[in-house]
């Protein structure tokens, strides 16, 4: 009994065997290789601003414009020559002192930056320029205005706005308009201050408005009554300021303290919220311009701004939205040369089309904006309020030159209507004459085919006859 146990469970296994034998072993999965993760590259941009100091609002103002372009950069995930970019932003505080504005250049130059955004002012921007162009670094500036600046003849300076040419040019004109006849001009002696008043000066006097005094100031001081006593007595209409907010509010509160009639004109400078808060009530129906046009006539404006405000719980001081687009030229060019290398996308910088925020960026061949419009601005209420836009790029422009084109478009369309319409005619005479020439061989034809008839007809006739008289 043991035995036959002994041999069934024999069998029992040695079939359990043969069937694993059989049975074919399933082939592990091979994973998938993992692909390599491209290199990242990191891009290096400085930017120069006053952080401290009277106008460290506006370099704040400034620096956000380029944090929010960068990080939108980084979110889209930029790759350039084949690697994944990494944009970082370099800062510095130049405090709008020309003397700390070398002194940061050439610490951006040392930490190899691959371009530059800045500086905020004229005053610092072009000294810093030239340290720029002798280490071959890309500088795009949002708001220096002084046509020094790139008239220097230095191939890597570029600035996103109109400069004091245009502003001072269309600042005269507006006075003239407002039908002024003498003019009072105070100036903070800075590069900005006093390049934008001397712009002025030129266009106001070329239109026959009388200079009737000439005052000086600087960018740090706060009590003008001293000269604004001299300017009262001269009974100007108007008294232009070449200069920033901190000194322009102060300004203009004091005139109204002294009981100055004439009216208040500057530039961008003052174009600004903390000008309102310096002056108060004493900025009510002032005007101010600025480069561009208004933010909310501008087909990106609205949502950067409400992008702007959202991010930094802040209202826009300024040059916010020119030092974004400046970044954005910056990094379209990176990406059009294919390279992050100053000396290799530089070439790229001079040929930009950039559809941004401000405008339409294209520059001419010393680094300028082309075709810089300025707006005029009222203080009413608390607010700015715009009036009008003078200058290259204005709306009336624009109307005009689609006008043109649609123009043009129209005639080139009578052109091809009426080249149709010459072939249709053309096609048609030949045509007739085709039908002319069928009319006339049928007529010919019939002719031969009557004759044949009447000739059958005759020979009939004849062999009837024949055959009657045979009978």
């Amino acid at each position: 009994m043991q035995a036959k146990l002994t041999v069934v469970a024999l069998s029992v296994a040695a079939a359990f065997a043969l069937s694993a034998c059989g049975q074919k072993e399933e082939p592990k999965p091979v994973a998938a290789p993992v692909p390599a993760a491209k290199p990242e590259l990191v891009v290096k941009l400085g930017h120069v601003a006053p952080m401290t100091g009277p106008q460290a609002h506006l370099g704040k103002d400034n620096e956000n414009g380029a944090v929010l372009a960068i990080e939108e950069l980084n979110a889209k995930g930029m790759e350039i020559g084949g690697a994944k970019v990494k944009f970082e932003l370099v800062a510095e505080d130049d405090a709008a002192d020309p003397k700390q504005g070398a002194i940061v250049a050439q610490k951006l130059v040392d930490a190899k930056v691959n371009g530059v955004i800045g500086h905020l002012n004229s005053g610092t921007t072009i000294p810093a320029s030239k340290l720029y162009a002798d280490a071959g670094i890309p500088q795009i500036s949002g708001s220096a205005t002084n046509p020094k600046y790139t008239q220097q003849g230095f191939a890597t300076a570029f600035r996103v706005m109109a400069n004091d040419v245009q502003q001072g040019k269309s600042l005269g004109e507006f006075a003239v308009k407002q039908g002024v006849k003498t003019v009072a001009i105070v100036d903070d002696r800075t590069a900005y201050g006093q390049g934008l008043a001397d712009e002025f000066r030129k266009a106001a006097e070329a239109s026959g408005i009388k200079v009737v005094a000439s005052e000086y100031t600087t960018d740090k001081a706060t009590d003008f009554k001293a000269i604004l006593t001299k300017i009262k007595s001269t009974k100007a209409e108007l008294v232009f300021f070449g200069g920033m907010d901190a000194q322009g509010g102060p300004m203009a509160k004091q005139m109204k303290e002294l009981g100055i009639k004439a009216k208040f004109l500057g530039g961008d400078g003052v174009c600004t919220p903390e000008f309102m808060k310096l002056g108060g009530p004493a900025t009510e129906g002032q005007f101010c311009s600025l480069p561009g046009m208004p933010l909310e006539k501008l087909a990106k404006g609205p949502e950067f701004k409400d992008k702007f405000t959202k991010k930094f719980n802040a209202e826009i001081q300024l040059y916010a939205p020119y030092v974004y687009d400046a970044v954005m030229v910056m990094a379209d060019a990176m990406k059009r040369a294919d390279s992050v290398e100053s000396a290799k996308f530089l070439p790229a910088v001079g040929k930009t089309k950039y559809d941004g925020v401000t405008a339409m960026i294209e520059f001419d061949a010393q680094g300028d904006l082309k075709g810089g419009a300025i707006s005029i601005y009222k203080y009413t209420g608390g607010k700015l309020e715009y009036v009008e836009t003078l200058g290259g790029g204005t709306m009336d422009a624009v109307k005009a030159e689609i006008k043109a084109d649609v123009k043009e478009a129209v005639a080139d369309v009578k052109d091809a209507a009426k080249a149709v319409a010459g072939a249709a005619t053309a096609v048609g005479k030949e045509a007739v004459g085709d039908v002319k020439d069928a009319a006339k061989a049928a007529t010919e034809a019939g002719k031969d085919a009557v004759k044949a008839g009447a000739e059958a007809v005759k020979s009939a006739a004849d062999a009837t006859k024949a055959a009657v008289e045979k009978k």
